[in-house]
């Protein structure tokens, strides 16, 4: 790779905070940029004197490289700080969750109930000998008793590790294998799409494999017997796994029949509170550990600043808790600012297209924080969903996951916001804890495909390859290249589980001064930052590094095209050549007309070089249960080679269709 990275796509569109939401902001002025700067770690302690501490730390930083140690000393506990202080303050009768599930049943949980619930779930693994230290697997669907079961682990401080509900047997015998899991939790399936996800059997399949640390099994009923009614739908055939006695305990015996009493367990702010696995697209999956102190404090404080929290919000983060975003601005950030909150089981085509849309309307959604990939699909489907509910109720909008199309912000922004509501764009990972790069919304001009201005406290930069801070030395110019963090934040991960060597190698063997993300980003003539995908991902095409993000983003622009995902292939000529899988809207036709005016738009838009030289259109893109397109799958279709793992994919049958559909184009 040359030492910068080129951008070629542009984007002239701005949107200033209109003046009404700035004179409510939580942040409305500039100062709190050169605040942070100032005095980073004094910022970041002011955000952790918000919290409850049973003792003060000491000191606020202990910065040995590559390893950091945040308001050492002080004792606290996430449950507390997320629930408790809530009801002790009166707010105890606030709506906390509003679990949402497919069937369409809701059922509504007040931060007492939830203080109560959270208590016996805490008795009952305390029944099952789970005690301070033991970790904990969880394998539930997307409902309250999640977040719930989350909590209940951080008041007896037992970290948890949390299994996204769609992985495999093999998947969970790894992770608990891994992290040396006491138990598990699960429930006895969960709705998708009008069927039953087999949770409790796919677990059975898990001990069968090999979980060899797990002593117990904890069973919620989230379904009940086949034939069993939630809410007018009657439970299919499904297979509820096996029962095995003296392994496997029902809820309903050692939970809700548990005293609500269980105190919180006073912890050191460095001790473990959760570890969460990568997705494990390739080789094994990395246990990222995060401790209590100093990422409670980091989401804490970007969820209060980036969403905007008022006391009358209505919450809706649409992702798993099986992933970080579930994590972070489901459970411990909202949470932490007693903010009321909606879980949805679900799909979101499920009865029809226009659930999302349906939910916002019922329960008066005020934020919304969603994905790209989300946002391409309902775009594919067509407004006439989001035009037929009544969005009014929303103020504030939010992306996260991947960089996000400007096409795609600006059918969000006007489609779904009415042209009314700042978007947040966020950029972070697993291993940050919380946001890193976003808009804050009362203060910040918007550009659509933007992640704007990192958060303040947050020392992030453009590195070449060799390391040159391309940011610092950029004077008003357009800088490309790599991601990095210069200091440490106190949402951080504390390294992977179990492997001390590879946490060194992964982020910070590139660079001797800092946090390699991984991502390949740009930054502006005004200091925005602009996200360009993972740097495998940047082609180098007839010596041109392009992002396979302004492609894809060049390519959505187009009228047809509702999603496209682009690979480099390998050119004996050009080094790589480009090629996109697109989808198109419905009432577009797949032609070799569009197809070439299609190649000619991305052409016009950034230039003959990033012209796609293979142009597939295909019915869908494999995509990782969490919604991230597999781009290294793409490259083996193109370029004829065996295919790689293909475990987490969410539907394995569309790469038999991409196959047939490349091999038809080569024809």
């Amino acid at each position: 790779m040359s030492e910068t990275i080129e951008t070629l796509l542009t984007e002239t569109r701005q949107f200033k905070p209109s003046a009404e939401f700035t004179s409510t902001a939580n942040a409305s002025s500039e100062d709190i940029y050169a605040q942070a700067e100032a005095d980073p770690e004094g910022w970041w302690a002011s955000w952790a004197e918000k919290l409850d501490w049973y003792k003060k730390w000491d000191t606020v930083l202990e910065w040995n490289r590559p390893f950091a140690k945040w308001f050492i000393g002080g004792k606290l506990n996430a449950c507390y700080n997320c629930v408790d202080r809530h009801v002790s303050a009166g707010m105890g009768d606030k709506i906390a969750l509003i679990g949402d599930g497919e069937p369409g049943d809701i059922r509504n949980f007040t931060y007492s109930q939830v203080k109560d619930r959270v208590s016996q779930i805490s008795n009952g693994l305390k029944a099952m000998g789970i005690g301070k230290g033991d970790i904990v697997c969880l394998y539930m669907p997307m409902g309250p008793e999640l977040a719930m079961t989350m909590l209940a682990c951080a008041r007896i401080g037992a970290p948890h590790s949390v299994i996204f509900g769609g992985f495999t047997a093999e998947s969970i015998a790894d992770r608990a294998n891994d992290c040396g899991a006491k138990a598990i939790v699960t429930s006895d399936g969960t709705w998708r799409r009008g069927k039953i996800v087999e949770l409790k059997k796919i677990v059975d399949q898990a001990m069968e494999l090999g979980c060899h640390t797990v002593k117990n099994v904890l069973v919620f009923e989230r379904v009940g017997a086949p034939g069993t009614e939630t809410n007018g739908q009657a439970a299919p055939d499904y297979n509820q796994g096996t029962w095995v006695e003296g392994r496997d305990e029902r809820a309903a015996d050692v939970v809700d029949t548990a005293s609500t009493d269980c105190p919180c367990e006073e912890m050191d702010a460095e001790d473990l509170l959760f570890i969460l696995y990568t997705s494990g697209s390739t080789g094994k999956p990395k246990g990222i550990m995060h401790t209590t102190g100093g990422y409670l404090t980091g989401v804490s404080a970007t969820s209060k600043l980036v969403f905007d929290f008022k006391d009358t919000d209505v919450f809706w983060c649409t992702a798993d808790c099986g992933w970080i975003t579930g994590h972070s601005y489901v459970v411990y950030g909202p949470m932490s600012n007693c903010v009321t909150q909606v879980m949805y089981e679900g799909a979101p085509d499920t009865p029809g297209k226009d659930r999302f849309w349906k939910i916002i309307e019922q329960h008066g959604v005020s934020v919304l924080y969603t994905a790209p990939t989300a946002i391409r699909t309902f775009m594919k489907w067509g407004e006439e969903y989001p035009n037929g509910c009544d969005l009014s109720s929303l103020r504030l909008l939010g992306s996260v996951g991947e960089p996000i199309n400007p096409e795609a912000w600006m059918w969000y922004h006007k489609v779904i916001g009415n042209e009314k509501c700042p978007i947040v764009d966020t950029w972070w990972q697993t291993e940050t804890g919380g946001i890193m790069i976003t808009p804050l919304p009362g203060i910040v001009s918007t550009k659509p495909g933007s992640a704007t201005r990192p958060f303040p406290g947050v020392g992030a930069t453009i590195y070449s390859e060799e390391g040159v801070d391309l940011g610092a030395n950029s004077d008003g110019k357009e800088a490309g290249g790599l991601l990095v963090l210069k200091r440490p934040w106190p949402s951080m991960l504390r390294g992977i589980w179990g492997d001390e060597d590879r946490y060194r190698d992964v982020y910070w063997s590139k660079f001797d001064d800092a946090y390699f993300a991984g991502d390949g980003a740009k930054r502006d003539a005004d200091g925005f930052f602009w996200l360009l995908g993972r740097v495998d991902d940047i082609m180098l095409v007839s010596g041109h590094n392009i992002s396979t993000m302004e492609v894809e983003s060049a390519l959505v622009d187009h009228p047809a095209v509702a999603e496209a995902a682009v690979i480099g292939k390998q050119h004996e000529v050009k080094g790589q050549a480009i090629a996109a899988f697109v989808i198109v809207k419905a009432g577009y036709e797949a032609t070799d007309e569009l197809r070439k005016e299609i190649r000619m738009h991305v052409g016009q838009k950034i230039g003959p070089v990033a012209r796609p030289d293979d142009l597939i259109f295909t019915a869908d893109v494999p995509k990782t249960r969490s919604g991230k397109i597999m781009r290294r799958l793409l490259r083996d279709i193109a370029e004829g080679r065996v295919l790689g793992d293909t475990t987490t994919l969410a539907d394995p049958n569309v790469v038999a269709s991409l196959q047939t559909e490349h091999d038809k184009e080569g024809q």
